[in-house]
């Protein structure tokens, strides 16, 4: 089966090209004024010398990381703000510097809490004899860097008097990249019951993908999904739910071996399945870890 773990930027909307005095929204607007300096805003002026240009934020139900730009007489705060209900990391960069310096210096890390907001950076002009300009573009990761994952026995995560696992540890398929090495492809007819194979909080759902194929531009990245946080910080992936196929809400707790969702065929797939990994963000990069998983007859046997 063909499968790919949703990628970092479509999961959390990361790299929100922002500017100056805009805040990520549905929106932004660029333009030049008589002397020629650069504005940004969330609505398009009235008049303007130059060209008005329309920039594309990420928005929808990814969107749940943003960055935030407030101005101060001409300093400026880059703040994270967390929708998920569990932590990210960001990473905070220039994407253009004129005259530019910041406190501290980009790009900068931090770890964003559940549904918090935090201060990444302050911008200031490095001479103030001349103007600055710049624009910064924000990544997120999700998931503690400093997360310790403890050994566990994870649960078969469907419910099916059979079992059939089509791509498992290293599976050359499609399981190549380090956010899927360790992940699990089970066959499952379409809206078979999908279990927690672990308790722990609901930290993010998608399911009004109602598409799939076998390309990768179109459909890479995009599957409806539910992401489970445990409490050592791991997080298992359950991928290519059917369309509304999420039966939990974000920030939910849930046991393990409750529903949690329908198994299904949306995004990058040759054909129904669950995909089952279990992540950790390592340094803003997902990586897959591997894993122990009992099933009716005992700890599965997982071929590489």
């Amino acid at each position: 089966m063909r499968a790919l773990t949703p990628s970092r930027c479509a999961l959390i909307a990361c790299s929100l090209l922002v500017a100056s005095d805009i805040a990520a929204g549905d929106q932004a607007f660029r333009w030049k004024d008589r002397a020629g300096t650069v504005h940004y805003g969330d609505h398009a002026p009235a008049s303007a010398d130059g060209r008005v240009q329309k920039i594309p934020l990420t928005t929808g139900p990814h969107a749940a990381v943003r960055l935030r730009i407030d101005d101060d007489g001409g300093r400026y705060s880059a703040w994270a703000e967390n929708a998920l209900a569990g932590p990210v990391e960001v990473m905070l960069r220039f994407d253009r510097n004129d005259n530019m310096a910041s406190q501290p210096s980009l790009p900068a890390r931090a770890t964003v809490a559940a549904n918090a907001t935090a201060l990444i950076a302050n911008l200031f002009t490095a001479d103030n004899a001349r103007p600055g300009n710049f624009e910064v573009e924000l990544d997120a990761v999700v998931g503690d860097p400093s997360a310790k994952p403890r050994p566990f026995e994870y649960l078969i995560p469907l419910q099916r008097p059979s079992l059939r696992v089509d791509q498992g540890f290293d599976g050359q398929y499609s399981h190549v990249g380090s956010e899927n090495r360790y992940a699990l492809d089970f066959a499952a007819d379409i809206g078979t019951p999908v279990m927690a194979a672990r308790g722990g909080v609901v930290m993010q759902v998608e399911s009004d993908f109602a598409q799939a194929g076998l390309s990768e531009e179109e459909y890479g990245g995009r599957a409806n999904f539910v992401r489970i946080l445990h409490d050592d910080g791991s997080m298992a992936l359950y991928a290519h739910l059917q369309p509304d196929g999420a039966l939990v809400r974000v920030g939910q707790a849930v046991r393990q071996g409750q529903q949690i969702g329908l198994s299904g065929n949306t995004g990058f797939t040759s054909g129904p399945h669950l995909h089952f990994a279990v992540q950790v963000n390592r340094g803003m990069r997902l990586e897959s870890i591997p894993f122990r998983m009992r099933g009716p007859q005992g700890v599965l046997q997982i071929a590489r």
